[in-house]
C-alpha cells in the first residue's frame, strides 16, 4: 500500500475505533454452554471454515448439530468429530441454491430432533478479479448461493419458528455488507443483500408481534483465515489475500454468542467495528481506502496463480479445515518479495 494511503487508513481506523469505543464482547459466559446443551442447530456450509468451527464447538457443549453442505464425505468426517466430542450429528447433503434441498434439510431436522432452535445461514462462495474479467455465470452463481441460499434458508427457518413459537436465525454477512470491496463485486453485492434482508425480516417480525420470540442476527466479520480464498474463483492473476486477517476462532465464538444473545447486527471485533463506524462517518473515503487496500493486496502483492472457477460450480477437495493457512502463505509471499527487493538493490 502506498505510504499516503496507509497513513490515511491508519488515521481513519484509529479515529473510528476511538469513536466506537470497545467492540461488543462475544465471550461466552459460564452459563452459556448449559443453555446450548440439547438445542438443535442447523449449519449450512458446515464442511469447513466458520461452519465447521461452530459445529465442533457446539459438539463440546452437547448440542444437536445438523450439518449441511455439498461435500458429503467431508460432512461425515465432521459428524464423526461431533459425536466423539459429545454432540449429536445429522448429515444432510445440501446445495443451498436449491429450494428443494433447503426444504429437505428443514424436514430432516424436524424429523430427527423435533425442533429447530437456531438456523445458521453460513454457506457462501466468492470470486476475485475485475468485474469484467470474471465470467458472468460465475457471478450469477454467487448470487444464487449467497443471496438465494440465504433467502431459502431464512424462509424455511422463520416458517418453522412461527410454527413452534420461537427461534433464532443467524445470517453470516461481512464487513462488505456495508463497505463494498474492489475486485469482489458480486460477493460484496451479495453480502449487502444479506444485511438488508435481515433488517427487513426483523421489522416484519416486530410488526407481527413475534419480534421478541423470533430474532434475526447478521454477523459481519472482518476477513478471516478460513479456506475462503482457497475455494474462491480467481481471475485476478494473484493469490487471494487481505491485511490483518482475523483468526476464525474469533468469528466462531461470535456466532455462538449471538445465537444466545441475538442482536440485529454484529460486526465482529475492533477492526470490523472500526470499519463500520468509519463507513457511517465518511462513506466515500472509506470506500476509496478499502479499494486501495484491496488493489495493493489482491492485484500487486499476491503470488501469481492461473485462473480458476474454484468451488463456485462444483465442490473441490481442498480446504476442509476451520483455518485456511492464508496468513502463513501471505507471510511467505511477503518474505520472498522482500528478499527479492533486497537482492535487486
Amino acid at each position: 500500500m502506498p505510504h499516503r494511503a496507509l497513513s490515511r487508513f491508519t488515521l481513519l481506523f484509529a479515529a473510528s475505533v476511538s469513536l466506537s469505543a470497545c467492540a461488543t464482547s462475544t465471550h461466552l459466559s459460564r452459563s452459556d454452554p448449559a443453555r446450548i446443551a440439547n438445542r438443535t442447530y442447523v449449519i449450512t456450509g458446515a464442511s469447513s471454515g466458520f461452519g465447521r468451527g461452530v459445529a465442533l464447538r457446539l459438539a463440546a457443549m452437547h448440542a444437536n448439530v445438523v450439518l449441511a453442505a455439498r461435500r458429503t464425505d467431508v460432512l461425515e468426517e465432521v459428524a464423526a468429530e461431533v459425536r466423539s466430542a459429545g454432540g449429536n450429528a445429522l448429515v444432510v447433503t445440501t446445495d443451498v441454491s436449491s429450494q428443494q434441498d433447503i426444504q429437505r434439510l428443514a424436514d430432516a431436522t424436524v424429523a430427527r430432533f423435533g425442533t429447530i432452535d437456531v438456523w445458521i445461514n453460513n454457506a457462501g462462495i466468492g470470486a476475485l478479479g475485475r468485474f469484467e474479467d470474471i465470467p458472468v455465470e460465475d457471478q450469477a452463481r454467487i448470487i444464487d448461493v449467497n443471496v438465494k441460499g440465504v433467502l431459502y434458508g431464512s424462509h424455511a427457518a422463520i416458517t418453522r419458528f412461527r410454527a413452534q413459537g420461537g427461534g433464532t436465525l443467524v445470517n453470516i454477512g461481512s464487513v462488505e455488507s456495508e463497505i463494498p470491496l474492489a475486485y469482489q463485486a458480486a460477493y460484496s453485492a451479495s453480502k449487502a443483500a444479506v444485511l438488508s434482508l435481515g433488517r427487513t425480516l426483523n421489522e416484519e417480525l416486530r410488526l407481527s408481534g413475534v419480534g421478541k420470540r423470533i430474532r434475526v442476527a447478521t454477523v459481519m466479520p472482518w476477513a478471516a483465515d478460513t479456506p475462503f480464498f482457497t475455494h474462491a474463483a480467481n481471475y485476478s492473476g494473484h493469490a487471494g489475500r487481505m491485511i490483518m486477517m482475523d483468526d476464525p476462532a474469533k468469528v466462531v465464538n461470535a456466532i455462538l454468542w449471538v445465537s444466545l444473545h441475538p442482536r440485529e447486527e454484529l460486526p465482529v471485533g475492533w477492526k470490523a467495528q472500526g470499519a463500520s463506524t468509519a463507513y457511517h462517518l465518511l462513506p466515500d473515503l472509506s470506500e476509496h481506502i478499502a479499494a486501495n487496500v484491496s488493489h495493493d493486496q489482491q492485484m500487486v502483492k499476491g503470488s501469481p496463480v492461473p485462473p480458476t472457477s474454484g468451488n463456485v460450480h462444483q465442490p473441490i477437495p481442498a480446504g476442509t479445515g476451520v483455518e485456511g493457512g492464508i496468513r502463513a502463505r501471505m507471510k511467505a509471499e511477503d518474505a520472498a518479495r522482500k528478499n527479492g527487493e533486497t537482492k535487486g538493490h
